[in-house]
């Protein structure tokens, strides 16, 4: 029997990769980080063209964060949920004020999953303790993604992660997306905005609004393949669930903090949510750290004597840590002092542009997105709109990547239309850095021609 090397990347296993032996399966080996770059062991520096998992907002190798994290290791490493401590306490003040919420509670997880996990948990309980028992199913949309948990997997809209974990949580919905770039010719782009607000509330009549829950949604899909709805398509969703007494759930893991070039998603349409999930940019991953904050009335349901068990009977062992929180704290004081914001609503303007020099490219169908959040969709046909291949797709990315710059597919979200290429840089993102990402993507789109 053959010994593996326990100090071999063979002894580690990745998620989403497929391991079978295979010499170009071999994976980066990443051993440092500077800004928008990370740099494997062979000393080449990589673009890092999706800030890690679309999380890094704020760049790498920022001193300041690891001497924050240093400071309150020394002073208070952790302690249980049910107590508080000062930077818990501080950066639920900071997040109500930033979403401006005058009343409101922020509960503390460790991932995008769990807060969405928790969200779940909230709203069930709450409809039960408002006098709304039979309220328990939640609506997601297809194409999207809210987790990796059981009920959070469910929730996501994309079919094939689920093979092989099913049968799921039960309880849950789907309607579908906006997508204006393959909406019916025929409809407006406000028209099919109108047209999957009422998807939703169809679906609702149909199950019955007294039995349905909630409604999760992204303010725009990111990983189902950077879809950015009509204008009218938030509004009318915030006024449907207000008719049929619906909680409205924006899962801001990816849009938050400066992604989309405002500080958070839901701002480019206006509308707020009755909970708000947050992850990724909020400490942009020195530290994990993710939360799920509540409007006061929702909150207010939990009250009650202690024999009635109406508290949220739910625990993270790293949900509030000091440490976490207190990175996160000062990870969003530079996202402010720095205006990465604004930058990222300039950049991306920039890079969305530049990107636009492709239109013509026989296998560019539509370039989109928001702030530095965007999506190139490939296809082979452009009257027909036919997706290029998953094999077509995988050998662009594999190109960029050996042109320095690291950018993404979507995933496998519907059946043949893995076919987005994502790009989400850090937020420090400069012009020569776009320059970049749109050098080695032009090179990549005329290789794949050959």
């Amino acid at each position: 029997m053959e010994t593996q090397n326990l100090y071999s990347p063979d002894a580690l296993w990745r998620p989403m990769t497929q391991h079978k032996p295979l010499l170009s399966n071999r994976p980066k080996h990443i051993v440092k980080g500077e800004g928008c770059y990370i740099i494997n062991e062979d000393g080449d520096r990589i673009l890092d063209g999706t800030a890690g998992l679309w999380c890094v907002n704020v760049g790498h190798g920022r001193e300041e964060l690891a001497a924050v994290a240093k400071e309150q290791m020394e002073k208070l490493a952790y302690v249980i949920p049910v107590m508080t401590s000062d930077p818990a306490v501080e950066l639920s003040a900071k997040m109500l004020e930033m979403l401006g919420m005058e009343k409101g509670h922020v509960y503390f997880t460790s991932s995008g999953s769990e807060a969405n996990e928790a969200a779940f948990k909230i709203v069930r309980q709450y409809h039960l303790q408002a006098g709304n028992p039979r309220k328990h199913k939640i609506i997601s949309r297809h194409r999207a993604y809210h987790g990796n948990t059981l009920a959070t997997m469910t929730a996501t809209g994309q079919a094939e992660r689920k093979i092989g974990y099913e049968p799921l949580a039960p309880g849950f919905l789907h309607v579908p997306p906006p997508y204006p770039y393959r909406r019916h010719p025929k409809l407006t782009e406000e028209e099919h905005g109108e047209e999957c607000a009422k998807f939703l509330e169809d679906t609702i009549i149909y199950e019955g609004e007294e039995t349905v829950a909630a409604f999760i949604m992204e303010p725009m899909i990111s990983g189902g393949g950077v879809l950015i709805p009509p204008d009218n398509y938030l509004t009318r969703i915030r006024e449907v669930c207000d008719q049929y007494n619906v909680l409205l759930i924006l899962d801001e893991v990816v849009s938050g903090f400066g992604r989309t070039g405002k500080m958070f998603g839901h701002e480019h349409w206006g509308i707020k949510a009755d909970i708000f999930t947050f992850a990724k940019g909020m400490a942009s991953g020195y530290m994990p750290v993710a939360a799920t904050v509540v409007k006061e009335h929702i909150f207010e349901a939990f009250y009650g004597d202690a024999s009635e068990l109406k508290h949220f009977r739910h625990v993270n062992t790293y949900g509030g840590h000091p440490v976490a929180t207190a990175v996160s704290m000062r990870n969003i004081d530079i996202v402010l002092e720095e205006n990465l914001s604004d930058n990222a609503a300039k950049m991306g303007n920039y890079l969305q542009e530049r990107l636009n020099e492709f239109s013509d490219h026989p296998l560019v169908g539509e370039v989109r997105g928001k702030g530095l959040l965007l999506g190139v969709e490939l296809v082979s046909d452009k009257e027909k709109k036919t997706p290029v291949t998953l094999a077509q797709a995988n050998g662009i990315v594999q190109n960029c990547l050996k042109e320095g710059v690291l950018v993404m597919r979507n995933g496998n979200t519907v059946p043949g239309l893995g076919n987005v290429l994502i790009m989400a840089p850090p937020l420090i993102l400069q012009e020569s850095e776009a320059d970049q990402i749109v050098d080695a993507i032009g090179k990549s789109l005329n290789q794949a021609l050959n």
